[in-house]
């Protein structure tokens, strides 16, 4: 890493925290993967730490409870997870602090649910519930002060459905409503304002997302079958484009990223699996990525921040 001394602008200083170029900096380095349910399919309390630069995984603190279809959004400080299923619905939430890697308790969801999605920027996160049934509900998450309250209701019904943005919106693929759909919506965070958002190239449910400040990729899960199929999602012009494909059939993963890759772990490919992909968004090239420690399904992933995103 350069030697950064002498006077630096403002401006000069973010464009080189921007590129990770900035002594010290750690933004970006790695995600927290909770895995989910186990190739038995029960619910587990085990997460991974990924790492972006080598593709170092390892085991990360685990969550307090068990956990499977749940959600989770955070900032460069800490992620909040969403539980989702354990033996039945719950509003239970941890918050993982990175800087330690501590787990504790956040503030619980407004009703028990599962099957859910979740993206927010630096400030706010914001959480679909899905639920055991179909439902419209959204959570705010205010990381500053662990505040949950209700954001503006998705247009229809869903779960089992993925989300991606950047820092002033969120696009939420619905999911199940309850048929599969290729229903998107438009979250923007400085008014909560829901929106009608370009719909997926198939209708699909159990997808999953992540991206940058540009685009969001979308892993469409279950069409009529397990699928390879991925969206870009381009958040200037709300275009939808076919996106390079996962290397295997998969439904009910999880995924996050920094600026440069997403790491989409797999899910059911049929079976729970540990086959992971690194998704480079320059170039939109797929290829291997390491593989997570046990094969999963159902899980949810937060890094510790993209620029101009959750940073």
């Amino acid at each position: 890493m350069p030697n950064y001394s002498g006077v630096w602008s403002l401006a000069q200083q973010m464009q080189a925290v921007a590129a990770y170029n900035w002594t010290g900096i750690t933004i970006g380095a790695f995600g927290i993967f909770a895995l989910g349910n186990d190739s038995g399919g029960t619910a587990s309390t085990t997460r991974n730490k990924y790492t972006f630069s080598g593709c170092l995984n390892v085991c990360a603190t685990s969550s307090a409870t068990a956990s499977s279809g749940g959600a989770a959004a955070g900032n460069s400080t800490v992620g909040i997870f969403a539980i989702g299923y354990n033996t039945i619905c719950r509003a239970t939430r941890c918050k993982y602090t990175y800087s330690g890697c501590v787990n504790s308790n956040a503030t619980s969801s407004s009703v028990a649910s599962s099957n859910q999605s979740a993206v927010g920027n630096s400030t706010i996160g914001i959480f679909a519930l899905g639920g055991c049934s179909a439902t419209t509900t959204r959570d705010k998450y205010t990381y500053s002060g662990c505040v949950s309250a209700s954001g503006t209701s998705a247009s229809c019904n869903s779960k089992n459905g993925s989300a991606a943005g950047n820092s002033s919106i969120g696009i939420f693929a619905l999911g199940g409503t309850p048929a599969v759909s290729s229903i998107r919506n438009k979250y923007t965070y400085s008014n909560d304002v829901n929106a009608s958002a370009t719909a997926s190239s198939a209708a699909s449910r159990l997808g999953t997302a992540t991206g940058n400040s540009t685009v969001g990729i979308f892993a469409l899960g279950l069409t009529s079958a397990a699928s390879c199929i991925r969206n870009k999602y381009t958040y200037s012009g709300d275009t939808n484009a076919i996106a390079t494909s996962s290397s295997l059939a998969q439904t009910w993963g999880s995924a996050s990223g920094n600026k440069i890759t997403g790491i989409f772990a797999l899910g059911t490919t049929p079976s729970a699996s540990t086959t992971r992909n690194k998704y480079t968004y320059s170039g939109d090239v797929n290829a291997s990525a390491t593989a997570a420690s046990a094969a999963s399904y159902a899980g949810a992933a937060a890094s510790n921040g993209t620029c101009g995103v959750n940073i």
